[in-house]
């Protein structure tokens, strides 16, 4: 639940950007939540879409939330859940790179992670 207090000096862009950051924090979001889409929560807390999307927009790139796209969306947790997904994404992007189908990627994360033998 998010409100707008007109009467803050804080822009309400902050006011939903603090609001979301400490739901995380506290727990009430979780890592994988969704989120409201950017015009369904402008139009339900009474603010043009720019301002909740610059709010998600400054809260991604603090590593709080991820948008997949036309997925929406979601709370990614924290920073370091973010980085893991990035070095994955970087070793899938390396293994096709060398033309290693899905099947030898996953071998190698196996067996770097010690599930099957060498």
């Amino acid at each position: 639940m998010i409100t707008i207090d007109i009467t803050l000096a804080e822009a309400p862009y902050d006011q939903v950007k603090h609001q979301i950051a400490e739901q995380v924090r506290n727990g009430e979001l979780r890592p994988g939540d969704k989120l409201p889409p950017v015009r369904r929560l402008a139009a339900d807390l009474g603010l043009a879409p720019n301002t909740v999307a610059r709010a998600y927009r400054e809260l991604e790139i603090s590593g709080l939330l991820d948008t997949r796209g036309r997925s929406g969306t979601f709370v990614s947790g924290d920073n370091t859940s973010r980085a893991a997904r990035m070095a994955a994404a970087e070793y899938v992007a390396s293994a096709r790179a060398l033309g290693l189908s899905p099947g030898e990627t996953l071998a190698l994360v196996e067996r770097a992670l010690g599930i099957i033998e060498p």
